[in-house]
C-alpha cells in the first residue's frame, strides 16, 4: 500500500486544504489526526466511503462510521449545519466547494511557471463609448505543462 501521506495527495491541486485543515480543526477544538485528513482526502477527491476503504484495505463499514463521528461532523459545524442531516457523502464536498475551500483552478506551484515561455496575442482592439477594449489571449506555460507536451510528442512519434 502506498504511504498514506501519498495517498489523495493529488487533491492539493485543486482544494485550499491547509485552510481546511486549519478550520476543521478549529470545529474539532485540536489539530485532525493523520486518518481523518486521509478520509477527507478520499473524498474530496471524489471517492465513495466504500472506495476509500477498498484504497485503504479496510471495511467499508468502518470507514462510514469513521466519517460520521468525525469528518461529517466537523464539517457540520464548521459549517453552520449541525441540524441538516446528510444524505449522500457528496453533500460534504459540495457543502465545502460552495464555502469557498474548492479552488477555481488547479494550484501550480509559482517555481513550475516559465514565463519566458509566455505568449501574449492581442485579438482585438474595440473602441467601444468611452473605452480601449483590448481582447488578449495570454498563455504561461508550466514545467508540469513542458513535460506532458513532451511525453505527447514522444508517444505521437512512437504511434507513427
Amino acid at each position: 500500500m502506498e504511504n498514506p501521506n501519498e495517498l489523495f495527495s493529488q487533491v492539493a491541486k485543486y482544494w485550499d486544504l491547509e485552510t481546511l485543515y486549519k478550520d476543521l480543526a478549529s470545529a474539532k477544538g485540536k489539530h485532525l489526526t493523520p486518518v481523518e485528513k486521509l478520509h477527507l482526502r478520499g473524498l474530496l477527491c471524489g471517492y465513495s466511503p466504500s472506495e476509500i476503504a477498498e484504497q485503504l484495505g479496510k471495511t467499508s463499514r468502518g470507514v462510514e462510521t469513521d466519517l460520521c463521528t468525525t469528518v461529517y461532523k466537523y464539517v457540520k459545524f464548521l459549517l453552520d449545519k449541525t441540524d441538516e442531516k446528510i444524505e449522500n457523502w457528496r453533500n460534504i464536498t459540495d457543502w465545502l466547494e460552495q464555502s469557498g475551500y474548492k479552488c477555481l483552478s488547479p494550484q501550480i506551484p509559482l517555481n513550475s511557471i516559465l514565463p519566458e515561455k509566455s505568449i501574449v496575442n492581442i485579438a482585438t482592439v474595440n473602441v467601444e463609448r468611452d473605452q480601449i477594449v483590448f481582447q488578449i489571449n495570454l498563455r504561461i506555460p508550466t514545467s508540469e505543462f513542458m513535460e506532458l507536451s513532451k511525453n505527447l510528442e514522444i508517444e505521437e512519434k512512437e504511434n507513427n
